[in-house]
């Protein structure tokens, strides 16, 4: 499920700054990075299944491990984890109602929150 025109894609903010605030949400980075590119998870464990919904960022412009990089937003997605394949987000999936809400919440929060520091 892809959460669009979110807000998510107006902003640009540091690492250090992004990490901050994400985890005010408990969106974790954990391992998942690269050169141009960081995830974000936070994972629900319901009767349904476990779910994450995924807040990605790039940096066109540097390297996410010098920690000053200023991260881009693309389109945040919820998923189902799958033992032992991994996350599936197709539409038809079907997602439990109170993990598509908090999902809409913490995004919703977290764009308020970078917002008030946003750097683009």
């Amino acid at each position: 499920m892809d959460f669009i025109n979110t807000g998510l894609e107006n902003i640009a903010v540091t690492l250090p700054i992004l990490k901050e605030v994400a985890a005010r949400y408990d969106l974790v980075l954990a391992g998942q990075w690269d050169y141009e590119r960081v995830t974000f998870d936070k994972k629900y464990t319901v009767a349904e299944g476990i779910y994450y919904l995924r807040v990605y960022g790039i940096t066109p412009g540097g390297d996410v491990g010098s920690n000053d990089a200023v991260i881009e937003f693309i389109t945040p997605q919820l998923g189902k984890h799958y033992y032992p394949h991994g996350v599936e987000y197709g539409e038809d999936e079907i997602y439990p109602p109170f993990v598509v809400n908090d999902s809409k919440k913490t995004i919703a929060n977290l764009v308020k929150d970078l917002q008030a520091v946003n750097l683009k």
